[in-house]
């Protein structure tokens, strides 16, 4: 049996109302997994959400799109340029439902994206990935992305 077809929708208006809070929450949780406080954690959801969402709607270019497996809601993408002259484009958040996992979906939703970004007139696509995200940095590694920054810490 072939596997269904993975497809990004871009989300409505009102999915993005009731995907904001959450995903908000799965960004502050992640941050605070990867050793801020629960205060930095705080602070960088809201500079996040006032950057990019001022009046709780993605500013304009920001692009999100339900991840769909078939008929079924297997995820998130959220990808858009960096600033203004959007030949930089960044992937801010991927999520894939603990259920859809391991089964080449986030693979195939950073492809589709890639061709988003492409069509958008995007020359390079960027990332952010937690150091304790191995599955995540090995996908993107198989992907044919690089290191460009890396940032170290050691708790005291």
């Amino acid at each position: 049996m072939d596997d269904p077809e993975v497809r990004l929708v871009q989300m409505t208006d009102a999915e993005v109302a009731a995907w904001l809070p959450a995903a908000m929450a799965h960004y502050e949780q992640a941050r605070r997994d990867a050793g801020d406080t629960p205060e930095q954690a705080a602070a960088g959801r809201r500079a996040s959400e006032e950057r990019f969402f001022p009046d709780g709607r993605p500013v304009e270019g920001q692009l999100l799109h339900s991840i769909r497996l078939g008929d079924e809601d297997a995820g998130w993408l959220w990808l858009g340029p960096w600033d203004e002259h959007g030949e930089l484009w960044w992937v801010w958040d991927l999520e894939v439902h603990p259920e859809f996992r391991r089964r080449g979906v986030a693979r195939r939703a950073m492809l589709a994206g890639e061709e988003i970004a492409r069509e958008h007139g995007a020359s390079r696509l960027g990332l952010n990935v937690f150091g304790y995200n191995d599955g995540a940095i090995a996908l993107y590694r198989d992907l044919g992305y690089e290191v460009a920054s890396l940032h170290m810490a050691k708790p005291l």
